[in-house]
């Protein structure tokens, strides 16, 4: 890559400096794009059974789908890496600088449409997994009634038509799939404790409310990770198909290794619209229809739950204020109702202020200003930080970090890696797990460490129990 400036019509955004921004600035060669129109190939996640390599890494599938709609993608034309507290920068001016002066065929022009990045950022900027942005070779997206297929293609080498490129995949595939009839699981699974047992974190919640009560601050989101070893190799292309088939309404997600099926919309941005969606509070489900609704009633009137949801809903709201000229927050929550859990659910919306110096900022840039928003850290923020940096006693990898895709607009869909795992890049037959849950003065430890079980059963039955 070249020097980073702005897309045509904006000024160049400050280029950041260090070894993260060195490394992300000599990753790929400058690109061409070209977005054609495709007649319906048949469901996304099933195209990257027939196209994608079972790759937890550089070239694997790449995934951002709900209600079967959304954008499926594989190849790496493109790689970028940030780390360190400018991550977001690091990717979003990389992302800029891919885009200057590239030639662009779009006949579609949708979001999602012609130049598109997929990213996952970790939860914080000291961790070691940092965060990717990555550029497929072969995008393939849906909404509503239209598909489309999309190419990235070094300017210097010839590039087939992006349908004929699609044809020649599927096509060279079918015997393997045939063969295959599908894909195989992981065999055998054995979970064992990640840096904490259950009873040891449950300490831990306990010692948090000691400080919240003691007003150090008002509320903090302790994670625990689970580790999984299993008999045979994990395909991130089979644990994504079975989450998205038991988590339909969720967006299912696939980025270099990161696997889940999140409940929470961080961010979309989408001509000039932004919207969020805030998950704060949540209640096991019993299977019971009529127990299960005066659960729902009983979760709506928790005062608790309130608290923690409050916090949460005014954090997304105190974040997307500076960038927008109006932002609209909901009285009161919904309960949102999962196959495993209900949680409160607030949608929180805003228009774009197009007349900040610069333009109005892209989704990266709203990501940056929103994280970490109440849900996955605390309030306030750096007390909170500091006492999960204190009180977990693990890193937290990618979970609970940025995670979603960016188009050459700047719009795009930004969720939290939650209800996910991350296949380990040296070994995949090892799998973390992850789980978090909001504590507040009122929080009891034990139906805390009951609530990380629950958000802990979307993995583990895609997994499978031991």
């Amino acid at each position: 890559m070249t020097t980073t400036v702005g897309r045509p019509g904006r000024p160049p955004a400050p280029r950041p400096s260090g070894p993260a921004a060195e490394r992300a600035l000599s990753a790929g060669a400058r690109l061409r794009w070209r977005t054609t129109r495709l007649s319906d190939p048949g469901p996304l996640l099933e195209l990257l059974t027939r196209t994608a390599p079972a790759s937890t890494g550089p070239g694997g599938p790449l995934a951002w789908v709900r209600r079967g709609e959304g954008i499926v993608g594989w190849g790496e034309a493109a790689r970028v890496e940030a780390s360190g507290e400018h991550r977001f920068a690091t990717a979003g001016a990389a992302w800029r600088d891919l885009l200057l002066g590239a030639p662009v065929v779009d006949e579609v022009r949708q979001p999602g449409t012609g130049p598109v990045a997929f990213t996952s950022l970790s939860f914080d900027g000291g961790s070691a997994a940092g965060g990717v942005l990555v550029v497929p070779e072969v995008l393939v997206g849906r909404r509503g009634c239209t598909w489309w297929v999309t190419t990235a293609t070094p300017v210097d080498e010839p590039a087939a038509a992006p349908a004929d490129v699609l044809a020649s995949a599927l096509g060279g595939a079918a015997d393997e799939h045939d063969a295959l009839s599908g894909l195989g699981g992981p065999g055998a699974v054995r979970y064992s404790d990640g840096a904490l047992s259950g009873p040891a974190w449950a300490t831990a919640v306990a010692r948090a409310v000691e400080r919240i009560q003691a007003g150090e601050l008002e509320k903090v989101v302790l994670a625990r990770d689970l580790v999984a070893e299993t008999e045979h190799a994990v395909d991130p292309r089979w644990l994504l198909g079975r989450l998205a088939e038991a988590y339909p309404s969720c967006w299912s997600f696939a980025v270099d290794g990161l696997v889940g099926a999140t409940p929470e919309l961080l961010v979309r941005r989408e001509r000039g619209l932004v919207h969020s969606r805030v998950l704060a509070g949540t209640i096991r489900r019993t299977g019971d229809e009529e127990r299960d609704a005066a659960l729902a009633g009983s979760l709506a009137r928790s005062g608790k739950d309130l608290e923690e949801h409050e916090y949460a809903v005014r954090s997304v709201v105190s974040a997307l204020a500076p960038h927008c000229r109006t932002t609209t927050a909901p009285d009161a929550p919904f309960v949102l109702h999962l196959p495993n859990v209900m949680h409160l659910a607030s949608d929180v919306t805003g228009v774009l202020d197009d007349g900040r110096p610069g333009g109005a900022p892209g989704v990266l840039e709203l990501a940056a200003a929103l994280h970490p928003t109440a849900a996955v850290c605390g309030t306030p923020t750096p007390a909170a930080a500091a006492l999960i940096a204190e009180l977990e006693q693990m890193d937290r990898d990618r979970y609970s970090g940025p995670v979603g895709w960016v188009d050459a607009d700047g719009d795009g869909e930004v969720g939290l890696a939650l209800r996910c795992a991350r296949i380990d890049p040296d070994d995949s037959r090892r799998v973390r797990l992850f789980a978090g849950c909001g504590v507040v003065a009122g929080s009891d430890p034990v139906a805390e460490l009951a609530e990380s079980d629950a958000k802990l059963v979307p993995v583990r039955d895609a997994l499978g129990s031991a």
